[in-house]
């Protein structure tokens, strides 16, 4: 039977996969609000481009278009936060499981940590290039002679 002392560096091992559950909580909370904002936008641009003509009928399409990918990329990169909470959870699990039971898991926790950093990492590359979009949006909105070097 485990006791309090035996628990206690498990607890301690823990501590890593809760903080960056915490982390990955937060960066969650700053990509659904840039999601809301992109989808509020292409609202708003939906709109003015049914009474729109011309130029400003392509300006209008060219953002959409944009911000269509940058909603994709965005909530590609929720949901591999997401994925990267739930396996970082798993992880938690597993830690407890294998010092309760006394099972050999090393290589199931090894696996789940590298796939929760994995999923991160590219969550992270997602929203990057979601940033990326939107400056090429900004750029479209800015007339010629404003924009300077890109």
């Amino acid at each position: 039977m485990m006791t309090l002392a035996d628990l206690i560096p498990t607890l301690q091992l823990a501590i890593g996969p809760v903080i960056l559950i915490s982390g990955i909580g937060l960066l969650l909370l700053s990509m659904t609000n840039r999601f809301g904002r992109v989808i509020d936008r292409t609202r708003h641009l939906a709109r003015e481009f049914h009474g729109s003509e011309g130029a400003d009928s392509d300006r209008i399409l060219g953002q959409l278009k944009i911000l269509a990918k940058r909603a994709t990329l965005v909530r590609a990169a929720i949901a591999l936060s997401s994925v990267s909470v739930l396996l970082a959870a798993v992880l938690i699990i597993s830690l407890f499981l294998g010092a309760l039971f006394n099972l050999g898991v090393v290589g199931w926790i090894v696996a789940l940590f590298i796939s929760c950093l994995t999923c991160l990492i590219w969550s992270l590359l997602l929203f990057i290039s979601d940033i990326n979009l939107s400056l090429k949006a900004l750029w479209l909105e800015m007339p010629p002679e404003g924009r300077g070097k890109q």
